[in-house]
């Protein structure tokens, strides 16, 4: 009789683990292992440090930011391996895993040294817009020249898996969905307010996209933003009158309230959503009308969603990191991503989906607030700098034009006149970058020739070499001193490869996320390969980082 029981109980017990294991095929197209999440929600928080977790977390609810770090795994010591730390290549470098120097997206615009001119890091001039009259819309992937682990999604699951992306800024939306994507949706604002995409994804707005443009859903954030709980309640920020924030034009004081209604009219129309915590609400709103309108995670078939929270970059820029206005657009983002969590638990279920929090680059605090306190900061004249080095590159060469562009700290130099002169293009590299040293707060300058003839295995030495593509990089590139910035005196920045700017969250929660925290050093680069472990698909193409297999459940 206990032989006949046992036997039962291990055929029971062979039953369950196969069940719980067990590949069917969906459709008769393709093998779906039921253990992947049903959809992967990537998050990128546009200029979030990693300190507004901690700084504003006795603020936060227990259903936001809060329960990814209570029910998921927080990464506490993650930082970008690489300098410039910009918005298109943060995107490109999360879902790709890889940085700059393979992707290809060094900046947000840079000087094409083929074309003699600026390109954008999405431009894409063989396009149509849809969804407005305008050239907002002309935009794709073509100039990433990886793959993210979305198209590697795409490709394992013979393109049934689907890649939505979306973001107030339209190279948000377009370089983390990658090059296979359904669809990219991104916010035009002047005086329309309604959410565009372009042909390379479609030649006409989805019917659920219609629906939303025509809710008027934007019109009814132009209301009066003020704070979300009493304003002396909000320690952990400096006071609200101060000289070291932007503002609105029309309002003499940068102070709440805003009347955004009002002020809409000398700010662009709906362009003022952008820098205002409504427009990270605006794009939740379309994001779950996202999920709902393409179905996503409705299957077995993993699908993939990519949101960027673009608005609390554009108010960091305006207001700086230790601003009212700041904590205020964390308070509210927190409630956010509680409502879409809440959608995310009812529509795909609680345990189907996972989801990663992280940001495209942290930000510095305001140099002339730090310099009030007496920490070393300031501000970089770089019209003085083009000018001096013009006259040192007269008196040296006898030419006026053999610096073809200076931007994203770079120097191109003019490599058709430098052959025409008989002169060895390294040594005018160098003698650039000894004349440059001698400038004030010019902490470091390196050579296109010591880059790509080195291997730099630590320092900034090694963030430059990460970020710069042989391809489309310029010929020298320079380093400022810690907190000193090319910008205005109000408002922060970012791009640097400092601690203020490369530290940023990275959080994992849901299905095959186990739960913990580590101070083990991560970097933005291992996001892509750990979420290709954990769907078991081929990581993308350029990629270059580790997958964090202690985040994963066994």
């Amino acid at each position: 009789m206990k032989k006949i029981v046992l036997v039962l109980s291990l055929a029971i017990l062979s039953i369950s683990c196969k069940s719980q294991n067990e590949t069917v095929v969906l459709n008769n197209k393709i093998p779906v292992t039921q253990d992947n999440p049903k959809l992967i929600i990537g998050i990128v928080v546009d200029q979030m440090r990693y300190d507004y977790l901690t700084r504003f977390y006795n603020k936060y609810s227990e259903g936001g930011f809060k329960r990814l770090m209570r029910e998921g795994f927080n990464c506490k010591n993650n930082h970008y391996n690489y300098v410039p730390t910009f918005t298109g290549p943060g995107h490109a470098s999360i879902y790709t895993g890889t940085t700059p120097k393979y992707h290809g997206i060094i900046a947000n615009s840079w000087y094409d040294k083929e074309l003699k001119d600026y390109v954008y890091c999405a431009g894409d001039s063989t396009v149509n817009s849809i969804g407005t009259e305008s050239k907002a819309g002309k935009m794709s992937p073509h100039r990433m020249t990886t793959t993210t682990f979305a198209d590697e999604n795409r490709l394992f699951t013979q393109m049934q898996g689907k890649t939505i992306g979306i973001a107030i800024k339209d190279r948000g939306a377009i370089l983390p969905a990658g090059h296979t994507a359904n669809m990219a949706f991104w916010f035009q604002g002047k005086d329309e307010g309604h959410w565009i995409t372009s042909s390379f994804y479609t030649e006409t707005l989805p019917d659920w996209v219609k629906q939303f443009n025509a809710s008027n859903k934007a019109a009814s954030y132009l209301t009066t933003w003020d704070t979300f709980y009493d304003m002396d309640s909000y320690t952990e920020s400096g006071p609200d009158l101060n000289t070291f924030e932007g503002g609105f034009k029309g309002k003499d004081t940068a102070t709440f309230p805003y009347d955004l209604k009002a002020l809409s009219k000398d700010n662009k129309g709906y362009d003022i959503l952008k820098a205002t915590p409504q427009g990270n609400a605006l794009t939740t709103d379309f994001a779950i009308a996202a999920i709902n309108g393409e179905q996503l995670g409705q299957d077995a078939i993993t699908d993939v969603l990519t949101i960027s929270y673009s608005s609390t970059d554009y108010v960091g820029h305006n207001f700086g990191v230790n601003s009212k206005e700041i904590q205020d657009t964390y308070i509210r983002l927190d409630k956010d991503l509680e409502r879409l969590f809440n959608v995310l638990d009812t529509q795909v279920g609680k345990n189907a989906y996972t989801v990663f929090l992280t940001a495209d680059h942290a930000a510095v605090d305001v140099p002339s607030y730090l310099k009030s306190t007496g920490i070393p900061a300031g501000y970089v004249d770089n019209d003085m700098y083009k000018e001096r080095l013009n006259d040192f590159m007269v008196k040296t060469y006898q030419a006026s034009d053999l610096i073809e562009n200076v931007s994203n700290f770079q120097i191109f130099l003019n490599k058709d006149k430098i052959d025409l002169l008989g002169l060895d293009i390294a040594h005018v590299q160098e003698r650039i970058a000894q004349e440059l040293i001698q400038y004030p707060h010019i902490y470091k300058v390196y050579t296109s020739s010591q880059l790509t003839a080195s291997n730099y295995v630590d320092g900034i030495e090694n963030l430059l070499e990460k970020g710069y593509n042989q391809k489309r990089s310029g010929d020298v590139l320079v380093v400022y001193d810690p907190a000193f910035i090319s910008y205005s005196k109000t408002g922060s920045t970012h791009g640097s490869g400092l601690n203020y700017d490369t530290h940023v969250p990275l959080l994992f929660y849901g299905k095959g996320i186990t739960k913990g925290s580590t101070l083990q050093r991560t970097e933005i680069v291992d996001i892509a390969p750990t979420m290709s472990a954990l769907l078991g698909i081929s990581f993308p193409n350029g990629s270059i980082g580790m997958p964090l297999e202690f985040i994963l459940k066994n």
